[in-house]
This record gives structure tokens, sequence and C-alpha cells, in this order.
């Protein structure tokens, strides 16, 4: 086996763009990412005004950034550049007023 097709075997490239979106509430859009034995991907789209449908609960740790917009989580607010991390055993429900664009990484294992 070649060196080129070894790396090919440890990586995985999408273009972002060219993943099914998948409607998971009114105004909310995900692409899932590529998937490995230790954390999942995924690209979140939400139109102004839109709220995760329900309470979102970790049993793994779950981190997002914040490419676009704004993310309200309680109180809080994260705009763009925001880096957020939730614990295991932690729970929320995101939301925006002007619409946001998050990456994130759900870890699949403690």
């Amino acid at each position: 086996m070649s060196e080129n097709s070894e790396m090919r075997d440890l990586k995985t490239v999408v273009r972002v763009e060219e993943v099914a979106p998948v409607d998971v509430a009114p105004g909310i859009v995900r692409r899932r990412l590529p998937v490995t034995g230790y954390a999942s991907g995924w690209l979140i789209d939400f139109a102004p005004g839109s709220e995760w449908p329900d309470v979102d609960v970790h049993a793994t740790e779950e981190r997002y950034y914040v490419l676009s917009g704004e993310v309200i989580e309680g109180n809080e607010r994260h705009g763009a550049g925001s880096y957020v991390v939730f614990a295991p055993g932690s729970r929320h429900r995101p939301r925006t007023e002007g619409g946001a664009r998050m990456l994130g990484i759900t870890v699949l294992h403690d």
C-alpha cells in the first residue's frame, strides 16, 4: 500500500454544501458530517426566530462554533466566533432571533 492510499484511509473530506440538508424543525436545517468511532460532526442553519424543538440533553461532550449570526442559550448570547462546550450531563435549547449557522462536534465517548 502506498503512503498516499494510507493517508486517504486516515481522513475524510466532504464539501459541506453538498451534504443533504435535513429539516429538524421549522426554520432549522442540519447537515450531518462524517462520523468516526470518536466523534460526529454537523452543521446547523437556524432561520431568524427559530428554536431547537426540544431540550437537548448530552450523554457525552458536545461542542459548537458559531460561524455566523447569534445563538441564544437561556440568557446568554453567543455571536459569530464563539466556541461553546457542553460537558456530559448538560442540557440546552438553542434559539436565535436573527438567524445563525453553527458547526458542531459531538464526542461519542467519555
